[in-house]
């Protein structure tokens, strides 16, 4: 018996002649994923991917937690891989039983077989039938349930027969890396991390622009942004965050735009300087994380003339969602505690007392052009600061 563990992938299967290609990207990432833990034999075959260990000090309950997050994977078992064998699969599977029972997950279980391999010589009836029977003479304490056992006992007869009883579901998704790169615009707050991780799921790369305001802004809040990538980089790898000093474009808005209007032309600058940085790192869109109608800024009106800043194009995966729906997803991907640490960020200084909420676009670039915009944005762009995270 020899221990591994399954990966199964779900929309990768449908990629047709292209299938391959994710296949690739997919067992990349999963070596990116565990490549700390030691080394271990990955390989595909027949719509799975095995991870063996070849190393003893190979953590699987490790590389499990870590399998659980790679986008592409539906879900992964441990297990044990024997020869298509029926006498050490029921060994195997009799081994397996006692240490699902010393869990404490409850005596009530059932067999269920599937059979990839038609050449072997039992079906998989009758595999459930015969293994049922022998693990009940072993263990007298166990009974059978076939609608709602404690634990099941899977049992895969392929080129080997794997057999198991725990099953982790995965996020699905699509490999990061198959779908381009984007610029996710990261604040500290609760909504941008979680946008960020909806896109890298539909396997998009990113890079992350911060705007902070010092000294308006504390250095607390910028290292909670960092702390903010770096759990964003356990689903995505790499991520260069860019830290752009913003203090002298709101200074200028504040001085000579009008009052209710500050937000908008702000959001438009942060939008123009993330394009242009964007552009000079390969970033084919826009990430943000506004959904509608949730802050003055994010008004369908507001959208439009933000939008109106850039030619790229902006994804808003969070746009249809309400405040708890975000919430739950920042909870299940651990950004939420991190998130709501009462540091201020530059959204939050210089804020209008009443901002415009259906701003039009005539009236917003005639305040604009009281600004040096292209000065502006040259000098913040020269001023950035790039933080390389890697996991």
């Amino acid at each position: 018996m020899k221990k591994v563990i399954l990966v199964r992938y779900g929309e990768i299967m449908l990629k047709g002649l292209n299938r391959s290609s994710f296949e690739n990207k997919l067992i990349s990432n999963i070596k990116r994923a565990l490549y700390t833990l030691g080394k271990a034999k990955i390989e595909k075959s027949q719509g799975r991917i095995y991870v063996e260990p070849e190393d003893e000090k190979f953590d699987v309950e490790k590389a499990m937690e870590k399998l659980s997050r790679v986008f592409g994977i539906v879900s992964i078992s441990p297990a044990l891989c024997v020869n298509n064998d029926f006498e050490e699969i029921k060994k195997c599977a009799l081994y397996i039983t006692k240490e699902a029972l010393a869990k404490g997950i409850g005596t009530t279980f059932k067999v269920e077989t599937k059979r990839g391999n038609k050449k072997f010589h039992m079906d998989s009836p009758e595999i459930n039938r015969e293994l049922g029977g022998y693990l009940l003479s072993e263990l007298p304490l166990l009974r059978v349930d076939v609608n709602n056992p404690s634990f099941i006992v899977s049992v895969e007869v392929r080129e080997f027969t794997y057999v198991y009883t725990e099953l982790i579901t995965g996020y699905g998704g699509l490999p990061v890396g198959t779908n381009g790169k984007a610029m996710l615009l990261l604040s500290g707050g609760i909504d941008s991390p979680v946008a960020g991780w909806m896109m890298t799921k539909r396997g998009v790369e990113i890079d992350a622009v911060h705007f902070y305001s010092y000294p308006y802004t504390s250095e607390r809040s910028k290292e909670k942004v960092i702390e903010l990538a770096k759990i964003l980089s356990l689903y995505c790898y790499d991520i260069n965050l860019h830290i752009v000093p913003f203090t002298h474009v709101q200074l200028e808005i504040a001085e000579k735009c009008p009052h209710d209007q500050m937000t908008i032309i702000m959001r438009r600058i942060m939008m123009m300087i993330s394009e242009k940085l964007a552009e000079s790192t390969g970033s084919l869109a826009l990430i943000t994380g506004e959904s509608m109608g949730q802050v003055a800024s994010q008004t369908i009106q507001s959208l439009a003339v933000t939008n109106a800043a850039v030619s790229m194009p902006v994804f808003r995966p969070l746009i249809g969602m309400d405040k708890n729906e975000v919430i739950d997803i920042a909870r299940k991907i651990k950004t939420y505690n991190t998130s709501i640490l009462p540091y201020e960020d530059c959204c939050t200084v210089f804020v209008a007392k009443h901002p415009e909420t259906k701003p039009r676009l005539e009236k917003i670039l005639l305040s604009e052009s009281k600004l040096d915009i292209d000065k502006l944005i040259k000098e913040a762009l020269e001023g950035i600061e790039t933080i390389k995270i890697r996991i």
